[in-house]
């Protein structure tokens, strides 16, 4: 069966889609639709308020971490019970890996998926050259499904229409209406992008305000109507490896500190065997009992750091959990929370587990940013060494790690084919593992496989 959806992608960084996107899944929620979210690429952050929005997890499409199947397949089996998909793209509609081609762009995952498209643009003092950006983006790709266009911070609507005049008469692309520049709708960023749900306190008025702007200003019927032209994708359903027997206990670090996974990671240790039990490093005093493992996932360690000190009790258990030989698998803000000490913007100290050895530094500027890919060079709790995974980093921060800890990971970041940068990182002691790369199991669900058999080994091998 066909479930309708699109693709709510932008021109450019900044251009509103991201606001266009909450509106829109707000006001079909309101409608009494099923709305299923969806974003492009590797962040973390919008997913967030797809989630509160629409009360469905959104999950995350990248046609360069994963195999084109294997996109099309999370696609398919997230649709089935909702009325519309609805997907935010990244960056611009164009822009992907390496900047010289459509490989993990918005485009290519349009295409993958099959649902037209619904172009946002910033038309702040613009009159007919938005049709001649239009165009443009209609015309540079036969693949492309361009068939809407929704307008942002437009001044009204005689600006309205005249652009509307503008871009069906030389583009013949349909305009869906417009939003006018509001400041409720403005939502804080940080150095990552913008703050998580979690941190604004009324977002939910928020939410309202922007789904009745959506109301009065978009053509919902038309998006709808356009939704339905949608085609279904067919795709060979990935082989997954075999769940392991009986269930192993992974405690996963969920608060405002620590908030950075995705979905389907999480879906796919359930459906291997894994038993997922949240706690909070902020917040509660001790871990969960009979854990077997811990998953600590990226975030802001560093705007909570001096509340992540003060919890004795829970870093005292972390650091106890390790020293038992349990494993302990982190990613980014995750890793940092792992080490002696982790240095804030501001120049403050703020000791950490200790977990691993050595310190974390918030910078000034972006340190690594971007896809890259993970060849395992030491045995994991992960995988062995020889195995490999996409990942992806975007960090304000650096380490500092005694020569003599093991680097686990050979990180790489290639163009057509060549390597152009190379590093060592995943750095390891006993069964913990913490390093900067974000990685999709679903990449090389093997990776999941291999978490959970470490964590049933070695929760056998405990002693009492």
């Amino acid at each position: 069966m066909k479930t309708p959806g699109v693709v709510i992608a932008g021109t450019n960084s900044g251009c509103g889609k991201t606001t266009l996107s909450m509106g829109v899944m707000a006001a079909l929620k309101k409608k009494g639709l099923k709305v299923q979210p969806f974003k492009v690429g590797p962040d973390y952050i919008d997913p967030m308020f797809h989630t509160f929005i629409t009360d469905r997890p959104s999950r995350n499409l990248d046609s360069w971490m994963l195999p084109h199947e294997t996109v099309k397949h999370l696609y398919n089996t997230r649709v089935q019970d909702a009325d519309i998909a609805v997907t935010e793209g990244v960056m611009g509609f164009y822009d992907g890996y390496g900047g010289t081609s459509l490989t993990g762009s918005t485009a290519e995952v349009a295409d993958l998926i099959g649902a037209p498209v619904v172009l946002v643009l910033n038309a702040e003092a613009m009159s007919l050259s938005a049709a001649a950006m239009v165009k443009g983006f209609y015309d540079f790709s036969p693949r492309a499904r361009v068939r809407g266009v929704i307008l942002n911070r437009v001044s009204g609507e005689a600006h309205y229409q005249l652009l509307k005049e503008g871009i069906e008469g030389h583009t013949g692309v349909r305009v869906l209406g417009y939003l006018k520049k509001t400041k409720e709708a403005v939502l804080e960023s940080r150095h990552l992008g913008l703050v998580t749900s979690g941190e604004i306190h009324d977002l939910q008025h928020r939410v309202d305000q922007l789904a009745e702007e959506v109301v009065s200003t978009v053509d919902l019927e038309g998006l709808l109507h356009l939704a339905e032209e949608a085609t279904p994708v067919p795709c060979t359903a990935p082989v997954l490896p075999e769940p392991i027997i009986g269930k192993v206990r992974i405690g996963v670090a969920m608060d405002k500190a620590f908030c950075f996974y995705y979905q389907d990671n999480l879906d796919l240790l359930t459906s291997l065997g894994g038993e997922l039990v949240p706690f909070s490093p902020l917040t509660d005093v001790t871990l969960p009992k009979n854990l077997q493992g811990l998953y600590l996932g990226g975030g802001y360690p560093e705007v909570w750091a001096a509340a992540l000190e003060r919890n004795q009790t829970m870093k005292q258990a972390v650091y106890h959990h390790a020293e038992k030989g349990l494993p302990v698998y982190a990613e980014c803000g995750g890793m940092m929370y792992l080490m002696e000490q982790l240095r804030t913007g501001e120049g403050t100290n703020h000791a950490m587990t200790g977990v691993l050895p050595g310190s974390s530094h918030i910078t000034t500027s972006l340190q690594r940013f971007g896809y890259v890919t993970v060849k395992i060079q030491k045995d994991t709790i992960l995988a062995r060494a020889g195995q490999a995974i996409r990942a992806h980093e975007f960090h304000y921060s650096e380490v500092k790690v005694p020569e003599a800890t093991d680097r686990a990971y050979h990180v790489m970041k290639k163009r057509d084919g060549q390597i152009t940068r190379q590093w060592q990182c995943g750095y390891q002691v006993k069964r913990v593992l913490g390093g900067y790369p974000h990685l999709h199991f679903w990449g090389n669900p093997h990776f999941a496989k291999g978490f959970l058999e470490s964590c049933a080994l070695a929760g056998k091998e405990e002693t009492p």
